[in-house]
């Protein structure tokens, strides 16, 4: 089991960081020139994302590892482990920033001036981030990338959230649990280094600390594969003249 354990240590440590960052180079560079560059990459982010998340179930079915461990059970609020104070902090954050979400994301259908609020903001933010090619433009794009978000949310919690935690805290019996979920969290941060030093490593490996604690406080990933969706999902909102 440990050798497993250690498979997919060395996966997060070497393929988004590394082959994932230079398949980005290569992608921005594609997208100038071909219409399906998109659809291509959000297949092959797909595929790279479920294998590791296959033999992690694999190892589930194969060793001792049991779908608990993984975070792969029904909720219950733990506060022994961290405390009252962090989690339920970290609760009322995640619960506000799901609020914003939800606001937007129903009131984007409804409102034109929530739209019209929504999508300058998106145009704001992303005009200074480097990561802006690979979101969805045409209306085939934007139904794959709900697969896209679909996928992320269920195989990066699995990964980075319920495994690694885990993982990490039975490799390293001695490392506190801030050390641990700092640990998962920054390897969650560098399989984003495509987007960016601090947009890409730095902004998700704090969301990556905030998921952490709210995984332990609830014990379970099934909820942060929901709330990590929409936050994938809203991305696709905006650009009103959609291309066919």
């Amino acid at each position: 089991m440990e050798i497993g354990f250690w498979l997919v240590i060395i996966f997060a440590l070497l393929y988004e960081p590394i082959i994932g960052y230079f398949d980005f180079k290569r992608f921005k560079v594609d997208v100038r020139e071909n219409q399906d560059a998109r659809l291509k990459f959000y297949k092959s982010s797909i595929v790279g994302l479920w294998i590791p998340t296959i033999f992690i179930l694999l190892l589930v079915i194969f060793t001792e590892l049991t779908l608990k461990d993984i975070g792969l059970s029904f909720p219950s609020i733990n506060t022994n482990t961290l405390g009252s104070l962090v989690t339920y902090s970290v609760f009322v954050v995640a619960f506000l920033y799901l609020i914003s979400i939800l606001y937007y994301s129903i009131g984007y259908q409804f409102s034109d001036k929530i739209r019209t609020k929504f999508e300058q903001a998106k145009q704001r933010e992303y005009a200074n981030v480097g990561f802006s090619e690979m979101l969805p433009v045409s209306n085939k794009e934007k139904k794959l990338w709900n697969y896209v978000s679909l996928t992320a949310g269920i195989t990066e919690e699995i990964i980075y959230r319920g495994f690694l935690i885990f993982a990490l805290a039975y490799l390293f019996p001695n490392l506190s649990v801030w050390l641990v979920i700092f640990s998962a969290s920054l390897l969650f941060g560098l399989a984003h280094t495509y987007q960016g030093f601090i947009t890409g490593v730095i902004r998700t490996t704090v969301f990556g600390v905030i998921f952490s604690v709210l995984y332990i406080g609830i014990g379970s990933i099934l909820p942060l594969i929901i709330f990590h969706f929409l936050i994938d999902y809203v991305a696709k909102l905006g650009d009103s003249k959609d291309n066919e």
